[in-house]
This record gives structure tokens, sequence and C-alpha cells, in this order.
């Protein structure tokens, strides 16, 4: 199972790879420490995961709360399954609701308040992942979350400055400065926090194994505070939500196998783009010359031309993801490449005729992909008061044009950008990872994987290095550690460059673990992405 990276490969980082049999590995220190807890107290990964995940979302409320969506791809040891836990509209949004609300030229549901609020999935998703999969008692896995939440934590530094970030424009939004602005501001670095609210909705959950947010106390108290607020949610909406188990779409590149959560969400892009490289031969350009960097942005715009044209609630669809994926076809997109120039590519015809992400794995061998979000910095901006729930916004990502297949309609998903990842090789598993970042995910997913399988990089290596991100047309931002002779050659090829030095959604974050064997006895080797504030643990 060892793959023959070479370990001397790095780039300028304070991170090194890590090595253990039981691994937990997060962009919060303190969520890493209450997965590794779960596992020392004979938890397998996926109590780990959901202990992690459940502190999260007090220790990175800019990317994650009460509120989130989520997804997961886990090995039980055996196979692979999914979980798509992401929202359904309330039974009240339609085309109609949103036009005579906000008039008939809007788009889309509002960015911000509670008509960008679906029905949360991830507090779903923990239940059912420890219903199906988990062996400790439901009630342990929340105890270090709720222990946070009430003792606090100090703020740490890539947090705090998207915390400052959003407070201007949200501390008007129902529930937010009461929970966000404690002293009518954001905190400074190294500021205790606590967040009692959300200990109050994690012991409900806790001791209801999640009916209490579901149809109980908490949906009541949401559904009220949406009513006060020109929202129309209601207790029977959240009564009546359940995540969905689905099967993952892959896609071979090489001798490894890439999967990902098959629509609403974008994840068949990174599949679509690797499909399109598979026709090249990326080993023989250099790692970070222009060629290789050339070759991964064109495909990575060939794949989102359909996926933004496509992609939605699969029922909603024209085509399938298996009509996306078809070599055939891909191989058609691949023609469409220039070497030499960069291209603003349309959709083909495919018919013949603000996210956190963790990953966990234990030493018998189960090993998650986890990923949780409120989409944009703090999502709707709403909180409930006196339960911590800070709700998504993902709604917004609804259209109001009648023709798309992402249109609103009751109890639809939205298309979703947060996506989890799994690495097989030969039916087996090699590696649960992820990319946050809204349309960074996919984009960083197949830019780490080329890295690891094509070039032999180690995983925290692939992390670390320089990455470029997709925007729209031609427009594309670098990363400002990236070598200038590759700047100064996408440029000469077409490329509108803009050098950035936010790493924290403009290039997302990723957390890796690679299995090197038996995973009693050879283990595994972690990462953790620099550009936030986490680690990767192990014992």
């Amino acid at each position: 199972m060892t793959h023959a990276f070479d370990w001397t490969t790095g780039y300028p980082t304070q991170r090194l790879p890590v090595f253990g049999r039981n691994v937990v590995s997060t962009s919060h220190p303190v969520a890493a420490q209450a997965g590794l807890r779960m596992l020392m107290k004979g938890g397998n990964a996926v109590d780990a995961a959901i202990a992690a995940a459940a502190a999260m979302t007090i220790v990175e409320p800019v990317s994650n709360g009460l509120g989130s969506d989520s997804f997961c791809i886990l090995w039980d040891g055996q196979q692979l399954h999914g979980l798509n836990a992401s929202g359904r509209a309330p039974q009240a949004w339609t085309r109609g609701y949103f036009k005579a609300k906000y008039g008939d030229d809007a788009k889309s549901p509002p960015q911000r308040g509670w008509d960008s609020v679906t029905v949360p999935g991830a507090v779903a998703s923990w239940v059912a992942l420890s219903e199906r999969f988990g062996k400790l008692p439901f009630g342990d896995l929340l105890e270090p979350a709720i222990e946070i939440a009430e003792r606090g934590y100090a703020v740490p530094v890539v947090v705090q400055q998207k915390w400052a970030a959003a407070t201007p424009l949200l501390a008007e939004l129902p529930g937010f400065a009461q929970s966000f602005m404690p002293h009518g501001r954001a905190p400074e670095v190294g500021e205790l926090f606590r967040f009692p609210g959300a200990a109050k909705s994690l012991r409900l959950i806790a001791q209801s194994k999640g009916a209490a947010y579901y149809g109980g106390e908490i949906a009541e108290a949401a559904a009220r505070h949406a009513r006060e607020h020109g929202g129309s949610i209601t207790v029977e909406d959240f009564a009546g939500y359940k995540p969905e188990w689905v099967t993952p779409i892959g896609k071979t590149y090489g001798s490894h196998t890439l999967h990902e959560i098959p629509p609403n969400g974008q994840g068949i892009a990174a599949l679509i783009a690797l499909g399109i490289l598979s026709h090249f031969d990326l080993t023989s350009m250099k790692v970070d010359g222009v060629d290789s960097q050339h070759l991964q942005i064109e495909a990575m715009k060939l794949a989102f031309a359909d996926v933004y044209r496509y992609v939605a609630e699969p029922a909603s669809m024209e085509v399938t993801a298996e009509q996306l994926l078809d070599d055939a076809y891909l191989a058609s997109r691949a023609r469409l490449i220039d070497m030499k120039r960069a291209q603003d590519f349309g959709a083909g015809n495919p018919v013949k005729g603000g996210t956190i992400y963790l990953t966990a794995a234990d030493e018998r061998g189960m090993m998650v992909s986890f990923i949780q979000s409120n989409f944009q910095g703090f999502g709707s901006g709403v909180v409930v008061p006196g339960y911590g729930l800070s709700m998504q916004n993902r709604g917004h990502a609804f259209s109001l044009d009648a023709k798309s297949a992402n249109v609103v309609s009751p109890g639809k998903r939205p298309f979703h950008t947060i996506i989890p990842a799994f690495l097989t090789k030969d039916g087996q598993p090699v590696m649960s990872f992820g990319v946050m970042g809204a349309n960074m995910q996919p984009q960083g997913h197949m830019q780490t994987l080329v890295r690891m399988l094509d070039y032999r990089q180690q995983p925290q290596a692939a992390c670390d290095a320089p990455r470029w991100r997709f925007n729209a047309g031609l427009e594309i931002n670098v990363e400002s550690a990236m070598n200038p002779a590759t700047v100064q050659g996408l440029a000469e090829r077409g490329h509108q460059m803009e050098v950035i030095n936010d790493s924290y959604q403009d290039f997302g974050a990723g957390q890796f673990i690679w299995r090197l064997g038996d995973p009693a006895v050879e283990g595994y080797v972690a990462a953790s992405d620099p550009r936030r504030d986490g680690q990767a643990v192990v014992y």
C-alpha cells in the first residue's frame, strides 16, 4: 500500500507530516484533540470525527456551526459509504415566494437572513453516522464540545482575522451581535470566547439523540425566531428532515480512483478535471512549471463549465453524472485545450444523440472523510438566541430562474460546494482527504492529488505547495509563493492573474490521511494545512 513518495520534497512551511496508527486531522488543535479523546476511550474513527465536528462548531464559528450542512465519505473496513446531509428548502419556498418579497428582478434568494436558511443537516449527520457505525454512546461524543463551549477557548489567529472581517457585515442580523460580539466587537487573538447557548443546544442534542433539534425544543426556538424576523421555516420543516445515504461516484486516474459524493454537490468537478488530465502526460512536465500548471487550470475550467451548467439535485438534472464522466466525452473536452493559450470555455454537450474539513482514521482500518459548513462566513448571520444556533445560508445558492436545473422549490436541495473526498487503489482504501473553501474545493482536490500521484510529493508537501484558483473567464488567483517564472509564463499565455496573500478562502485548506499499509502495524501518515490554525494529531 505504501506509495513511492519522495520524502525530501517540501515547501516553506512550519509543518511536517505526522505518523501514527490512530489519526485525527482538523483545522483547530482543540477539535483534533476532542476526536483523539474518543479514540483513546475505545471509540472508532466515526466517533472521533463526530466529536471533532461538534467541537469545530464552537472553535471555528466563522466556518461552521450547529446550523451547518455536512457530507461524509467513509471506509468501514470493507467498503465505501456516502452520506449527503445537505439541507432542504422549507415548504414555503417557491419562486413566487421570493419574487413577491424581493421583486421580479431577484436572481436568487438573499445572501443573509432567514430567507437564506435551508433546514440544516449537520446534526442529523452526526446522529446517522453514530447509529450506523459508532461504538461509543452518542452523548459521550458531544462532551468535549460542551466543555469547550462552557469553559471557553482563546481565539486563534486565522479564525480571528475572519471573525473581525465578518462583523461589520453581520452585526445587525438577528442574534449575531449577542452571540459573536460579546464586547461589542469581534474577540481579539488570545481572548477568551464562551458560547453558553451552544452548550445548551449540544446538551439537548446529546440527551435526545438529535430529536430536540429535529422537531423538539431547538426546532421550536428556531421556527419562533424565524417568524419574528420574516422567515418561513417551520418546526415541520425540521421534523421532516432526513440525511441520505448515497453511493459515492468515482473516476480512475492512473492506478488510483478518486471518489466524491454525487450531485447535488460539485465533487464531480474534480472527477471531470482528472478525467481530462488523464489524456496528457503530466509526469513529463515540471511539477511547478508553467506547462503543468496551465494544463491543470484549463482542465479545471472545462470541468466548471459543465458543472455550473448541469449540476443540481439529480432529479432536476438534464444529464447524468455518468454522461458527464464518460471517457469519450472527456477525451473530446481534453482536445479543446491549447497548451499555448488560456481560454474561456463554455459548457459542452455530454448527451449522446466562509467550511471546515476533518478526517479521522483508526488502527482497525476505519477512515472518515467529513466536511461541514455554514457556506459564506458565519452563514446567514442569523443566530437563534439562547441556543447558539448559527444558521447556514445555503438557500442563497438556489436560482430563481424557472429554466435553471437549480431553481428553488419546496423540499429541494440546492447546488452545494462542500465535498469530502476519498482515494482508493484496486478497491482498497488509500487516503481520506478534503480541501475546504467554496469553489476552491475540487480545484484543491485535483492540485494536491496530481502532486502526490504524478510527482510523488508526500502529503504535507502537496498540501504546502503554492496553489492557484480559477474564478471565472480567464481570471485566476495565485499564491504569492508560486515560482515567479511560472507566474510570468501563465501571464504570457493569457491568464489574467492576481497574486494574493489571503490563504483562508482564496486557496482553501486541506487535511489528509494516507494509509501506509496495515493500519494496526504501519498505520498512516497525515498532513494538515498551514493556511489554517489546525494540526494532525496521532497516537
